[in-house]
């Protein structure tokens, strides 16, 4: 029988790798994707994405139910936590999903090789091989997939502080989401979006919730406005939080852990809680993937790319989370996959533009943003105007009372170009959509505020949001 030969071999089935597959599959390439966990997912699926904003709507649907009277809904009593019921509906729907990727792969003709992948070096005669070694089977003999072109999407890890190391106390973002109950208190080491976002999920249940952060802001990513507003909700949902705190030490002691941290005054403090979630970024997973073996130099686990995803070694690209300058977001890790594979079967690519990737946050209040941030663009030479509109003024904030936050939109002083869009408040990861829409179209703040947004909806504070730019906001 003549050795299979594939048009592409994926190396991880999570968002990035499993995209690319489907779309390879699509094009009639042959395809085959190798995975080592037992489900295909990746983090995104399995323990990250998927499951925490499972969990967020369950925090979500709680919050409501505290006001249950003020909404006219009598005789309910007061809501308790089920946290065993919450735990299985987000497993039910990760489950749900892990299937729907089987079915996705058999439909598009992918090939499912379970194993861990490793290159080999430079393809001999145009085909490249990859050595797979079953994950669940300490002996057993590697085996060989050839290959036309590869493609590398291995993900990420959570990083931890130095000296550190997970326990039953001290977590990351695979343990929180398996506790057996709800902690009194958390203290979480990190304000990126892991880190509110849990913050958020565990104060809603009613967990005394800290969070320290090194750099001197929440979300130090966002918008310097976005940042100061989240900080004054999670105030007054009774968050703690301090900024410039260099954690010194982490230690557990007889009720819990101990963290020792500097702040930013320069003073030593302590702090107690009972568990600690440790959220302070992700590193990529490219270690023992054979990147010595080919002419990939790794910067810091960090794969370089060009505009297609293509690395220095002829045949081989990079996607995801492991990309040098990419957001490690599933949605860019997706995209870059469907670019990669477009180029893998000649069909046409637009390479993926770096400041046209929205970022989300799914906290009490979401965070949506893209683009420049105001003292971006300012240091980048813009003249800019800016525009602002506050929930407040919306009327389906107010009905579906989650009326804090604002759309801020920041755009060039002279042409309208917008040059970013930054949302706090209800349903911004779903608003910035549009936002996104209209910067790839190269829309001006003059398309915008002459489109039509129907009413009452909370897209409306996107028109108005635009409006303002020219100090011409209807509802304020």
């Amino acid at each position: 029988m003549a050795e299979t030969i594939y048009d592409v071999a994926i190396l991880g089935g999570g968002p990035a790798g499993y995209t690319a597959a489907i779309r390879a599959g699509q094009y009639g390439l042959k395809v085959a994707l190798i995975e080592k966990d037992s489900r295909l997912g990746g983090t995104c699926l399995l323990v990250g994405c998927i499951p925490t904003k499972a969990l967020l709507f369950n925090a979500e649907i709680y919050d409501h139910f505290k006001h249950a009277k003020e909404y006219g809904l009598d005789g309910l009593g007061e809501a308790t936590v089920n946290w065993k019921a919450i735990l299985d509906r987000k497993n039910g729907i990760v489950s749900r999903h892990v299937k729907g990727l089987d079915f996705l792969m058999r439909k598009n003709k992918v090939t499912v090789v379970p194993g861990f992948g490793r290159l080999t070096g430079p393809a001999k005669d145009g085909v490249h091989s990859v050595e797979v070694t079953p994950g669940d089977k300490e002996k057993a003999k590697p085996s060989i997939v050839k290959t036309k072109n590869i493609v590398l999407a291995t993900g990420s890890n959570a990083r931890l502080l130095p000296g550190v190391e997970v326990s039953d106390r001290v977590l990351t973002n695979i343990e929180i989401l398996s506790l057996d109950r709800i902690p009194k208190s958390l203290l979480i080491i990190g304000a990126g979006a892991v880190g509110v976002e849990f913050g958020s999920i565990f104060r809603s249940f009613g967990s005394e919730i800290s969070i320290l952060e090194y750099l001197p802001r929440l979300v130090p990513v966002e918008d310097e406005d976005i940042s100061k507003e989240l900080a004054r909700s999670f105030r007054k949902r009774g968050i703690e939080s301090a900024t410039g705190a260099k954690v010194e030490k982490v230690e557990e002691t007889k009720d819990g852990v101990k963290v020792t941290y500097t702040g930013s005054d320069g003073k030593q403090t302590s702090k107690e809680a009972e568990k600690v979630l440790v959220a302070v970024g992700r590193g990529p997973r490219t270690e023992g993937v054979g990147l010595e073996k080919t002419k990939i130099t790794p910067d810091r686990g960090f794969i370089k790319v060009n505009e297609y995803m293509q690395t220095d070694e002829p045949g081989i690209y990079a996607i995801g989370d492991i990309v040098a300058g990419m957001p490690q977001l599933a949605h860019s890790g997706s995209m870059a996959g469907l670019v990669a594979v477009a180029r893998i079967a000649g069909k046409y690519a637009r390479p993926i533009k770096r400041d046209r990737i929205p970022g989300c946050t799914y906290t009490e209040p979401q965070i949506g943003s893209v683009g420049l941030t105001e003292a971006r663009a300012k240091e980048l030479g813009h003249s800019v105007k800016v525009g602002k509109f506050p929930f407040v003024g919306n009327s389906k904030a107010t009905i579906v009372d989650s009326h804090d936050g604002f759309v801020k939109v920041v755009a060039d002083a002279k042409h309208g170009e917008i040059l970013g869009v930054h949302i706090i408040g209800p349903q911004a990861t779903e608003l910035i959509a549009e936002a996104v829409t209209a910067m790839e179209l190269e829309g001006t703040v003059e398309d915008l505020m002459w489109t039509i947004h129907a009413h009452p909806t909370l897209s409306e504070a996107m028109l108005d949001g635009f409006s303002s730019v020219e100090g011409m906001a209807i509802n304020v």
